[in-house]
Order: C-alpha cells, then structure tokens, then sequence
C-alpha cells in the first residue's frame, strides 16, 4: 500500500514541477512579447497620452484666447 501512495506523491510531486515550469515560461514569453510591442511602438513615433493632452490643452486655451479676441475685435470694429 506504501508503494501505491509513494507513486501517486511522485505523481504529485512531478505536476506541480511541471506547472513551476509552466507558469515560468509563460512569464518569460510574456517579457518578450511586450518588450518586442514596446520596441515596435517605439520605432512608430507614436505620442504618449500625457504629451497628446498636454498638446490638446495647448489648443484649447489657444481657441479660447482667439474666441476672446475676436470678440474684442468686433466690438472695437462696432465703435
């Protein structure tokens, strides 16, 4: 009877080895498979979103500023 739980602990023993094994490789994929997006996004000149809103926010005011000096204008034009 000992030998046929010694087996099935081998059994056990030899899985969870193979999952360790498992889960490592999947993160070593996982590494290579964003460190290859991330060189291929790099290469694309691609903004982050930080930058496209800062540059968005720019705009903004900028539209803003043009609104209230044409507003200005047109009354000084009405005088």
């Amino acid at each position: 009877m000992q030998s046929r739980g010694k087996f099935f602990d081998d059994i056990s023993q030899l899985m969870t080895n193979a999952m360790g094994v498992a889960q490592g490789a999947r993160g070593e994929a996982e590494t290579a498979m964003k460190s290859m997006i991330d060189r291929w996004l790099a290469d694309r000149d691609f903004v982050t979103r930080e930058e496209f809103d800062a540059v968005r926010a720019m705009a903004q005011k900028a539209r803003e500023e043009n609104h209230e000096l044409k507003s200005r204008l047109d009354n000084m034009e009405k005088k």
